[in-house]
């Protein structure tokens, strides 16, 4: 098995309608060893049951997603809740999804501040309770309700405040694909520190309506995969690689057709 396969890890996401217990006794069939996971899909299923049925397996925790959502009047004791909830899992890092515009307002600018502001208030809880708080840029077309963080340079200036120990970025190929500065960006990480999450996903198109269920499984789409992995390298990170999908035409699969084609297209993708 090569070192690259060793960091595989799959995102709950990507199967977003197996059962926990069944996405764990899937994963130590294919001989998967690391497993992403989502709030919802966790406190469904009961924080604690997730926690000792994930410790019993000997599964890792690459990242539970997600906080932020800053523009929201509860942010501050949500994300304290979530990242709580990460310590309890063993997850290393919270991925940070910052939020859109607040309603009536088109101050993007504003909106990126108050982000910083919000995680710099968060910062102490996160030291204390071990996990790192990862900045993840969306695409831009999701930048007035989701996220207003649209770039990694945008990303990495958000962090560079903090300690890279505790605050750090997330590098998610289908989000960031398009940018011509992303090469220098993620070298800019590199160096900084900054890399806390590595997620791969394809982009396809037509997107669907909606667009939020548009990702594709490696290999489905245009991003050239292994050249975003191969610049993470680079760049000094050699953590975990996230495969995350969300897709209602995979969602409609069984849980192991799902993850089966999930490491097969990452062998071929990304490896």
């Amino acid at each position: 098995m090569s070192a690259v396969r060793e960091r595989f890890s799959f995102n709950q996401a990507t199967a977003k309608y197996w059962p926990i217990p069944d996405l764990v006794t899937g994963c130590l069939a294919a001989g998967v060893t690391q497993v992403g996971l989502w709030r919802e899909e966790t406190l469904a299923h009961g924080l604690d049951k997730t926690a000792t049925l994930i410790r019993e397996s000997g599964l890792a925790v690459t990242s539970l997603c997600r906080g932020g959502f800053f523009q929201t009047p509860d942010w501050y004791d949500e994300n304290r809740r979530a990242i709580d909830e990460a310590a309890t899992l063993g997850a290393p890092v919270l991925v940070l999804v910052s939020g859109g515009l607040p309603d009536g307002s088109r101050d993007v600018d504003a909106a990126r501040a108050h982000v910083g502001e919000a995680i710099g208030e968060l910062v102490p809880h996160a030291r204390a309770a071990g996990v790192r708080l990862a900045i993840e840029p969306l695409h831009p077309m999701y930048c007035s309700d989701r996220c207003v963080v649209s770039s990694l340079g945008q990303a990495l200036d958000l962090a560079a405040p903090h300690p890279a120990e505790t605050v750090g970025v997330v590098v998610d190929t289908y989000h960031i694909w398009w940018d011509d500065q992303v090469w220098a960006q993620i070298a800019r990480a590199g160096r900084e520190d900054r890399i806390a999450c590595f997620q791969v996903a394809d982009w396809a198109t037509p997107l669907p309506e909606g667009v939020l269920l548009g990702r594709a499984l490696p290999g489905d789409g245009c991003v050239e995969l292994r050249r975003f992995r191969a610049a993470v390298d680079a760049a000094g990170y050699q953590g975990p690689i996230e495969v995350e999908v969300f897709n209602a035409d995979v969602w409609a699969r069984p849980g192991p057709e799902i993850l089966d084609r999930t490491l097969s297209g990452y062998l071929a993708h990304v490896d």
